[in-house]
C-alpha cells in the first residue's frame, strides 16, 4: 500500500471537500510524513500496535501532551478517510486513547501593558522611530492598532486585500477558516493608524498596485507572519515590555480577555474571533469567573 499516494489523495479531500485552510494542510503534511517516517515508511498498512509504539516513542521524546494529541487527531482523520474511500476494512485508531490534555490558560497583556505598546507604536509613528524608518512605524502601529481592535488571527491580519480597507473603514469584512466570512468592528484609534498607513502606503510605488494591505517583497507577496512577530516583539522591548512576554497570538487573547473583563458576552466574542465552536472560546472562561467573583464582592451587601 502507497502510504505517500494515500497521504497525497487525504490532503486533496481535505482541501476540495472541506476547504482546509494551507497552514492545515502542512501541519497534516508534518505530522503524517513523520509518522510514516517512524513506522518505516507504512502508515497506511499501519496496524494499532505501530500506531501505539508510535505515540510511546513520541511521548518519550518529550512532545507536549497537547503535540501528541493533535498528530493522533491526523492520523486518525487519515484513516477515517481511508475506511471511508474503502481502501482499508478496518480504522486500527478505533481503540486509541487520546493523550490527556491540560488546559494551560492562554499567555496574555494587561490593559495597562497593552496600552502602553499601543502608546509606544502610536509615538514612533508619529516621527519618533529608533532608526527614522517613518514607513515601517506607520505600519506596525496600523497592524497592531488593528490586531487589538479586532482579534484577528495573525494569518488573518498579515494576509488582509487592501479593498477591505477601502469597502468601509467602520468594519472589515475577513475571511477566516474554513473560507467563512465574518465581520469585525474597528476603533477609532485603529481606523486613524490606518487611514495613516494607507496614505504613506499610496505614495510607495512598489506598494501602491499591491492588492494586499500590508505588502512585502516576499513569496507570498505580503507581510509575513515571521517579520510581523520579530516587529511586535522589538516594540515590546522599546515600551519596557519583556518581548518574550508578547506576539501576534498573546495580541488575540488580550483582546477577547479584555473584552470579557469589560462585560462582553462569551458568545459575541466567539463570533468576533470566528471560533466555530464555543468551547474554543471557553478557555477564556477563568476571565469570566474572575469577572463574577469580582463583581459579587463589590456589589452584594454581605461581602467583606
Amino acid at each position: 500500500m502507497n502510504s505517500a499516494a494515500r497521504i497525497e489523495a487525504f490532503l486533496e479531500m481535505m482541501s476540495a471537500e472541506r476547504g482546509a485552510a494551507e497552514n492545515t494542510l502542512s501541519s497534516y503534511r508534518r505530522d503524517l510524513e513523520d509518522a510514516s517516517e517512524a513506522i518505516g515508511g507504512g502508515l497506511a498498512g499501519a496496524a494499532a500496535a505501530d500506531i501505539r509504539a508510535y505515540l510511546d516513542d513520541i511521548a518519550a521524546r518529550g512532545f507536549a501532551s497537547t503535540s501528541q494529541a493533535r498528530k493522533l487527531s491526523a492520523i486518525r482523520q487519515f484513516f477515517k478517510f481511508l475506511y471511508a474511500e474503502g481502501l482499508r476494512g478496518d480504522d486500527p485508531t478505533g481503540t486509541l486513547d487520546s493523550p490527556k490534555k491540560g488546559r494551560p490558560l492562554p499567555k496574555t497583556m494587561t490593559e495597562a501593558e497593552t496600552g502602553r505598546l499601543l502608546d509606544r507604536a502610536a509615538e514612533e509613528a508619529g516621527g519618533a522611530a529608533p532608526d527614522g524608518d517613518r514607513l515601517a512605524a506607520l505600519r506596525l502601529h496600523a497592524l497592531v492598532e488593528v490586531l487589538y481592535a479586532t482579534g484577528l488571527r495573525v494569518s488573518e491580519l498579515v494576509g488582509l486585500s487592501v479593498t477591505v480597507a477601502l469597502r468601509d473603514d467602520r468594519f472589515f469584512m475577513v475571511r477566516g477558516k474554513g473560507d467563512k466570512e465574518r465581520m469585525v468592528p474597528l476603533s477609532a484609534k485603529a481606523r486613524s493608524a490606518m487611514r495613516a498607513w494607507l496614505a504613506a502606503r499610496a505614495e510607495v510605488p512598489a506598494y501602491a498596485e499591491s492588492p494586499f494591505l500590508f505588502p512585502a517583497s516576499s513569496d507570498s507577496g505580503h507581510l509575513s507572519r515571521q517579520v510581523f512577530a520579530r516587529d511586535l516583539k522589538g516594540l515590546a522591548a522599546r515600551a519596557g515590555i519583556a518581548s518574550t512576554k508578547i506576539s501576534p497570538h498573546v495580541l488575540r487573547h488580550a483582546f477577547a480577555s479584555h473584552l470579557l473583563q469589560n462585560g462582553a458576552d462569551l458568545r459575541a466574542v466567539q463570533q468576533l474571533l470566528g471560533h466555530a465552536d464555543i468551547s474554543t472560546t471557553q478557555i477564556y472562561t477563568h476571565v469570566l469567573e474572575e469577572r463574577l467573583v469580582r463583581l459579587v464582592n463589590d456589589h452584594h451587601p454581605l461581602a467583606d
